[in-house]
């Protein structure tokens, strides 16, 4: 019997130590990470095809490319960047990752001679903004801006797990701003 019980001491320490060393919330934070930075490089492969596809490609919803943040959210467009106009984003749940235009990226991959690369814009795993208000630089939600001298684009995500945000810090080394 009290072999039984050291055995079980033993067991339980063990399974302590495991859980703690392979921290799963870390885990699963780590897992949200790798997914963010794989639709990033999606929807930047996508919108590059797009610019070098199209003569004139139209890269917000207004064809100027005005200062508008877009954000990975149904129905928000932030205008309150510097020289930005004001503009409302239409996209409802069910248009939010629609390529033709109407999705939570302003942009019609699907005019493309031969369809859009993608079949949906991805939105952040998280995605845990309701309200235009309430976001912030740390809020886990895609964003999406552009520029027309010279025709170019951001898409941004921020991180949420240690080994993407100290360790390996990916947003000093992704190449963008």
């Amino acid at each position: 019997m009290l072999e039984l019980l050291i055995v079980i001491a033993i067991l339980a320490i063990l399974g302590a130590i495991v859980i703690f060393l392979l921290n799963p919330a870390e885990t699963l934070k780590k897992a949200r990470d790798s997914q963010r930075i794989s639709d990033l490089s999606t929807i930047k492969t996508a919108l590059g095809i797009y610019l070098t596809s199209v003569s004139s490609p139209v890269i917000d919803a207004y064809g100027s490319c005005a200062s508008n943040v877009w954000y990975s959210l149904n129905g928000v467009t932030d205008t309150s960047v510097a020289g930005s106009e004001a503009a409302t984003s239409t996209a409802t749940a069910a248009e939010l990752g629609e390529v033709d235009g109407t999705g939570w990226i302003p942009v019609n991959l699907s005019s493309l001679v031969g369809g859009s690369p993608i079949s949906s814009f991805p939105i952040d795993p998280s995605n845990t903004i309701t309200s235009l208000s309430a976001i912030a630089n740390t809020d886990l939600v895609y964003r999406y801006t552009c520029s027309s001298t010279p025709m170019g684009f951001e898409i941004d995500a921020a991180l949420e797990s240690d080994a993407f945000t100290s360790t390996d810090d990916k947003r000093a080394k992704d190449g963008g701003n």
